[in-house]
């Protein structure tokens, strides 16, 4: 992977970390905390995605719309199960369960059906990251094993919806050719209208988390979209098959930020998966 491809998706791990620790502080709210987040993001998304839609040297294509309403779906899917996760399970299960099987079912179907060859190394470098995942989820990490098994579960149901809008994504911004910043853009508006019967449903809910927590809210409005922009820039650069998993390097951050800002246990077995994760990710980079 080139170093500029890298470095987007290094930061993009960062970021991508952050917004996921201020989820998991939302005391409740599923769908109606994951529509005020896409909404703000959409608000905020929406003069820049017109700008960049009259700037493009490109006409517009149809199928630009077409890529975003499929993302949408995708992801709305992944934020509601990501969130009932967090509702029922630790981060520390949740979050490395759905980013390890994201990537390894995105490098598989890489090879498999896109026809990807990252190579020896690339691959060696994918399935440590992955490797790095179960330690880091496995073990016990809370005292109910019905809270474990859940958040097993649903970090599995997770990472299904990761591998599904990651290698559309992927097609989207290559294949279609669809501007990254312009596709996320659509994507957001459409996921926004998408979840707005679930916010009417729950106005009391919307109102609450608007009023007691509008920090978290903000907070992941604004760094899940800066997040996923790199990463769909870096596609345009590198292969989803090394891409996908060097994003895990935010597992290691979670992971950390788990165990000193939320209390979570097994700091040792943590540390120990995330040291595997670097490792897999120092591969990825040399390929």
């Amino acid at each position: 992977m080139n170093a500029t491809a890298l470095s987007l998706v290094l930061v993009a791990a960062v970021v991508h970390a952050a917004w996921n620790l201020a989820a998991k502080r939302i005391s409740s709210g599923g769908t109606q905390f994951v529509w005020l987040y896409y909404t703000v993001s959409a608000v905020l998304l929406l003069p820049v995605t017109v700008v960049l839609l009259v700037a493009e040297p490109e006409r517009p294509q149809w199928s630009w719309l077409l890529a975003a309403v499929v993302t949408a779906v995708l992801h709305v899917a992944y934020g509601v199960v990501l969130q009932r996760g967090y509702r029922v399970g630790d981060l520390s299960v949740v979050y490395p369960v759905a980013r390890g099987t994201g990537p390894l079912l995105s490098v598989l179907a890489a090879v498999l059906v896109l026809g990807e060859r990252p190579g020896v190394l690339g691959l060696v470098g994918a399935f440590l990251v992955i490797a790095g995942v179960l330690v880091i989820s496995t073990g016990r990490t809370a005292e109910d094993p019905r809270a474990v098994k859940a958040g097993i579960l649903y970090g599995l149901l997770t990472g299904a919806t990761i591998a599904g809008y990651t290698l559309w994504d992927a097609h989207s911004v290559t294949g279609l050719g669809v501007p990254p910043v312009v596709y996320f853009g659509l994507g957001s508006i459409l996921q926004s209208a998408m979840l707005v019967p679930g916010a009417l449903a729950g106005r009391a809910e919307v109102r609450r988390l608007w009023r007691e927590q509008r920090r978290e809210v903000l907070l992941v409005a604004v760094l899940s979209p800066v997040a996923y922009i790199l990463v769909l820039f870096a596609l345009t650069m590198a292969p989803v098959s090394l891409v996908a998993p060097a994003r895990e390097l935010s597992i290691v951050i979670g992971g950390v930020a788990a165990w000193l800002v939320l209390g979570e246990s097994n700091a040792v077995r943590r540390l120990a998966g995330s040291v595997i994760v670097l490792s897999g990710i120092a591969a990825i980079a040399a390929a």
